[in-house]
């Protein structure tokens, strides 16, 4: 078998088998392919998509380069979670908790942010000594005592994935369906879950700009799961403005802890509800979705899911300071309305920008975090402003910030018309 073999039979719009997704895989992993083959094939797949079928089969060859997580030590049915990004998205922090205090295995394992702010991992890491990194041994320990641990993900875990983005990354092959779909899964995969839920973001401060790209990539992703016999539910939720209130990483905690406390944002809590309402239901612990949806918001109510966050904090000998000097930050400034209205829009990529220049998220790999730093809005869109009024509010630790507020300031659009509140959850996509 020959490289070149696949790429001219790609490029000739012939699905390939799994022996040739494996040989290419495999061939590239272990460097005996060079990244101009792949490049060339990377596009291919690119212009010419793929089937069901092949991504399938490409997802299984990204998950056999590596290891996969052997979770059946845990007793019962695991689920795990996966979100495609978005601002303010603290979902994980509210999720894991949540569905574990209703008696469901939450194994999960995930990752630093490139972007507007951290990834889970990033803002978990805000509890001074939070240990990220578990040994499986203690992981799997963990889950059977408490119900929930989140850790780091392992370099060992589909390792070509790593090398294949990196290449897509500099190749413009970035926003292929098939390309994302099989990066997706077969770290989901190599998580030993067996019952996952996606949160599929669209719009503006999202990687999926429209409804038809989130309904295709979803799609895609449910089918494939499906085919490796997991049960998978994708929702396309909108991401056009900023979820919850709050844009950084202490701030993005302090807001799940008070979701969990019955004090947060109603998109927030509606959004965590429902994805967890599937993951009890699929697993088996409750009758129905409605049943399930009692359930998880009595936990809320009760505190029982709190004192599960704050049990597992210190499980992985995190500690939680005092809510008052939890956020440390020099300034905080307020971005004022310039005139009376209702909010019709917020740039969500926009405010996610503002926070990463703010010090909140990472421009490479090797930019350090400031966790204190970030923008807390006011108002949402639909909510009525008065001259002067804060729209947010600015957590710095810099002096210059006169280019971020007036970003901040563009992000909202007022109007003299009242506004609907925009709709949270689009679709729920289901084999």
């Amino acid at each position: 078998m020959r490289m070149i073999d696949i790429i001219e039979k790609k490029r000739d719009k012939h699905p390939l088998t799994q022996e040739e997704l494996g040989f290419f895989i495999e061939g590239y992993t272990a460097g005996r392919i060079p990244d101009y083959q792949v490049s060339s094939l990377l596009m291919a797949i690119y212009l010419n998509g793929m089937t069901d079928e092949e991504a399938a089969f490409l997802t299984k060859a990204i998950l056999d380069s590596g290891e996969t997580l052997d979770l059946s030590a845990i007793e019962g049915i695991k689920v795990d979670k996966h979100s495609t990004g978005g601002v303010g998205d603290k979902t994980t922090l509210v999720l894991a908790p949540l569905v574990a205090s209703a008696g469901v295995k939450f194994a999960k394992l995930s990752g630093r942010g490139l972007g507007h702010t951290g990834g889970t991992i990033d803002k978990l890491e805000s509890f001074p000594g939070f240990n990220v990194s578990l040994t499986n041994d203690a992981f799997v320990a963990q889950v059977n005592q408490i119900n929930v641990a989140v850790a780091g993900q392992t370099a060992k875990l589909a390792p070509a994935d790593k090398l294949l983005y990196a290449l897509r990354d500099v190749t413009g092959t970035v926003p292929s369906i098939p390309l994302i779909a099989s990066s997706i899964m077969s770290k989901k995969l190599a998580s030993g879950a067996d019952v996952i839920v996606l949160d599929v973001k669209i719009g503006q401060g999202a990687f999926m700009k429209t409804i038809e790209e989130a309904r295709a990539l979803s799609r895609l992703m449910v089918s494939i799961g499906e085919s490796f016999g997991r049960k998978v539910t994708a929702f396309i939720t909108n991401m056009d403005e900023p979820l919850g209130f709050a844009v950084g990483n202490k701030l993005e905690v302090l807001e799940a802890m008070q979701t969990l406390q019955g004090q947060g944002p109603k998109d927030l809590t509606d959004l965590c509800v429902e994805l967890g309402s599937y993951l009890v239901y699929h697993a088996g612990l409750s009758a129905s979705l409605k049943e399930a949806r009692d359930q998880l918001l009595e936990n809320i109510q009760s505190l029982k899911a709190y004192d599960l966050f704050k049990t597992m904090i210190e499980a992985q000998q995190g500690t939680i300071p005092k809510r008052e000097t939890f956020v440390q930050a020099e300034h905080v400034v307020a971005v004022k309305a310039e005139r009376d209205g209702y909010v019709e829009k917020i740039d969500a990529l926009a405010i996610g920008l503002a926070a990463m220049k703010l010090g909140a998220g990472r421009a490479t790999k090797d930019d350090v975090i400031d966790h204190n730093v970030g923008v807390v809005l006011n108002k949402k869109v639909g909510d009525v402003v008065g001259e002067q009024e804060p729209l947010a509010f600015v957590y710095a630790n810099k002096d210059d910030i006169g280019e971020i507020l007036r970003d901040i300031q563009t992000a909202f659009s007022l109007s003299a018309d009242a506004v609907p509140k925009a709709t949270l959850i689009e679709e729920v996509i289901e084999h």
